[in-house]
Parts: C-alpha cells; structure tokens; sequence
C-alpha cells in the first residue's frame, strides 16, 4: 500500500532545522514551494532535478503547503529575512576587513 500524504511530510528535530520535510530526504516542503510557485518548475520538472524526489512526494509536498500555506510562507520570510541579515553582515565584516587593510597599509613605512 502507497503511503498517504501525512507519512511522507515528517517534522524532525534536528534534521533541517526542525522544518517540514520529505520522509527520508533532506528536502524540506518549502524548497519543493519555492522550485515550483517562484521559480515555475512543474511536479515533474522538480522530480528531473531531484531524482531521489518521486513525483508523489513531490505533490505530497505541494498538498503540505496548501494545507498549512501560513506556516510554511513564515518558514520562507524567516529564510528571507536570515539571508538579508547574513548579507549585510557579511558586507559589514568586508568592509571592516578592507578598513584594516588600508590603516596596515597606511602605517607600513
């Protein structure tokens, strides 16, 4: 007997941050939403990517989504948000970095 829906979506401490995923894969449900409402792949166009993914997982994951559409756009915003910090902090400790250059440089005789 196939595994329903329910079964093939798990919540794993540890495993992806605690995010809802594919039973026995590390692809969480919302990198399946992101591939397929922001980039446009269809069902099978992520499965072609992923082949581990079946094509019910795949769907079983976009049937998650529905279901907990809330959560699962929080899940992306809080990666969005964690991204844009990421960003600027990684700009700020460049330019830090290239500040204590030019003063090391400035001082060398």
């Amino acid at each position: 007997m196939a595994a329903s829906s329910e079964e093939r979506i798990v919540r794993l401490p540890g495993v992806c941050g605690g995010r809802a995923t594919i039973a026995g894969h590390r692809v969480r449900v919302l990198d399946i939403v992101l591939w397929h409402e922001h980039q446009g792949l269809a069902p099978d166009e992520i499965v072609s990517q992923v082949p581990s993914l079946t094509l019910a997982e795949v769907h079983a994951a976009l049937a998650y989504y529905f279901d907990h559409r809330e959560e699962i756009q929080e899940e992306i915003r809080a990666e969005r948000t964690q991204a844009e910090q990421y960003g600027h902090n990684a700009s700020s400790l460049l330019a830090t970095r290239t500040k204590l250059n030019h003063r090391q440089a400035e001082e060398t005789p």
